[in-house]
């Protein structure tokens, strides 16, 4: 048995506690997405936290599948699994429990996955996801609305520097179906694509017996990034219907994407063929400035809910939730979502007034906690200080009438009195914040 003295690492590697301060700048960042989520027609589902193996990994390519954590259930004997990602789980959900329900689904979610990862990577296995399925339809249209969704949230949480990458796989399979390569030099083809190594894409490409013009498409792939004129460069090179469909794909998306008027913020990579095994065309990652991995991803999935019963074209994308912390977390706004507006220190001997005072604040929308705990002043502007409450509010004073209370700024001790009546003006109450300290 653990002695509880002694533990040095309760928690096992790659999961984290979060404490109220992160976690108020989580919660924070979640409720500024689901607002866009909600203003755009989707509507919350909620997963579950365990699924059947079997079922899970109908849904799952090869590295999702590696990623699981699996374990045996003693009530069926079967083996479950904690989901390493949402998407699948809301394909199995629509198309199991709402084939009832008229198309398209518009469906956004909040919750937690686990993947294993490699320890000394350092990588939390732990992932918070906000995401959204829109379920039904095979339009440009419903591609570009992911897109312009993202953008929204990204400035939103008032971010200027960002990009949203665009890729489209079927022009890179398109290619590869051309080419005639087996299928274990297109992985290690893919591999070195992936990761922009142009001289080992060449290096691949000199050992195969292709043609030159499949040779010359793959080896443009790592260098087709960049503005709209990306697409012309890519038509050159490319000349198989199947990558002409896909460059036609992303034409039309950038037309509607136009209209959202988020063009500025957007680059073609065609060289980024990283999505996950059930994506089938148009995918796209948002990066900000100064974070080197995504913030957010996702993409055309038309064939994913077929492996639950039901086929249906599908978009989606979802947010990583503390990769936007990481990015965000040292910004006024988001400090500002720790803090608490009031701490009632009573004077009195009876707490009557002072819970009538704390409910009337409350239903004005300030969050009051009283100090219960009977204490100094300085004792107890210390306690506010490091809760990060704005400031207290003095019952009983003796240098307050008894229609008056004292505020106190918590941040430099300077104190207000005022008449009980005005207490509950919000203008009041924030102009005193405002005040500069002398």
């Amino acid at each position: 048995m653990l002695n509880p003295t002694t533990i040095e690492a309760p928690l096992p590697k790659g999961v984290t506690d979060f404490l109220p301060e992160k976690a108020g700048k989580i919660g924070y960042i979640e409720a500024k997405i689901r607002r866009v989520f909600e203003l755009w027609g989707f509507r919350r589902i909620i997963p579950p936290l365990l699924e059947f193996q079997d079922v899970m990994a109908l849904g799952l390519g090869e590295e999702l599948k590696e990623k699981t954590f699996r374990f045996d259930d003693r009530h069926t004997g079967r083996l479950l699994a904690i989901p390493p990602d949402i998407t699948p789980q809301v394909a199995r959900m629509v198309a199991t429990r709402m084939q009832g329900y008229p198309l398209p689904h518009r469906l956004c979610y909040n919750g937690r996955v686990l993947r294993h990862a490699e320890l000394q990577s350092g990588r939390s296995r732990e992932i918070f996801q906000a995401g959204v399925e829109l379920i039904g339809l095979d339009s440009p249209e419903a591609d570009a609305e992911m897109i312009a969704m993202a953008v929204e949230v990204l400035q939103g949480l008032g971010f200027d520097d960002f990009k949203v990458d665009i890729g489209q796989l079927e022009f890179f399979r398109g290619i590869m179906a051309a080419a005639g390569l087996s299928a274990t030099a297109g992985r290690r083809l893919q591999q070195a694509i992936s990761k922009k190594d142009a001289s080992a894409v060449r290096e691949l490409l000199d050992a195969e017996p292709l043609d030159d013009r499949s040779k010359e498409a793959l080896a443009a792939l790592p260098r087709l990034f960049g503005g709209r004129d990306v697409l012309d460069a890519a038509a050159r090179v490319a000349t198989n219907d199947r990558s002409l469909r896909a460059l036609d794909n992303i034409s039309q998306v950038l037309d509607i994407l136009d209209i959202h008027g988020v063009t500025e913020h957007l680059t073609i990579d065609l060289g980024e063929i990283r999505g996950l095994d059930y994506h089938t065309g148009l995918t796209f990652e948002g990066f900000v400035a100064g974070l080197g991995e995504a913030v957010c991803g996702g993409g055309r999935y038309d064939t994913l809910t077929a492996n639950y019963g039901m086929s249906a074209p599908a978009t989606g994308f979802a947010f990583n939730i503390l990769s936007l912390l990481d990015a965000l977390e040292r910004r006024p706004d988001v400090q500002a979502s720790t803090n608490r507006d009031f701490l009632l220190f009573n004077l009195k001997e009876d707490r009557r007034e002072a819970l009538e005072i704390a409910q009337a604040l409350r239903s004005k929308g300030f969050s009051t906690a009283r100090d219960i705990i009977r204490r100094g002043f300085q004792d107890s502007l210390a306690y506010a200080r490091r809760m990060n409450i704005l400031r207290m509010l003095v019952l009983g004073g003796d240098d307050c009438a008894a229609d008056e209370v004292f505020i106190v700024r918590v941040a430099d001790g300077k104190g207000l009195k005022i008449k009980k009546s005005d207490l509950f003006r919000t203008e009041l109450v924030l102009d005193f914040d405002q005040e500069s300290t002398k």
